[in-house]
């Protein structure tokens, strides 16, 4: 299950810098969870890091999208594979080609 901010968020920044994935950004009112980015930090941390550090307790599951424990593992596997997530592995470059 992705998570999701309520309209309680306080705007206080602090989950932003927080999310391993990158999932949480400015909308146009209060910040806002990408829910295709969002893996609850299944792959990073035992809990949810944004949960864990919220002020006003404004980050529930999102009903939305309900997602098993396996299926926020695929998602990390994917963003990681797609090098989408910070700290993904770089995709490796070619060797320059030699001059003749």
């Amino acid at each position: 299950m992705a998570l999701w901010i309520t309209h309680e968020c306080i705007n206080c920044d602090v989950c932003e810098p927080e999310c391993p994935n990158e999932a949480i950004s400015m909308g146009p009112e209060i910040y806002q969870i990408d829910a295709a980015r969002c893996t609850e930090c299944v792959g990073h941390f035992d809990a949810p890091q944004c949960v864990q550090i919220c002020p006003v307790s404004c980050i529930p599951v999102n009903p939305d999208h309900v997602e098993s424990p396996e299926q926020l593992r695929a998602k990390y596997r994917r963003l990681q594979a797609a090098g989408d997530a910070p700290g993904a592995p770089a995709a490796a470059a070619s060797p320059p080609a030699s001059l003749p």
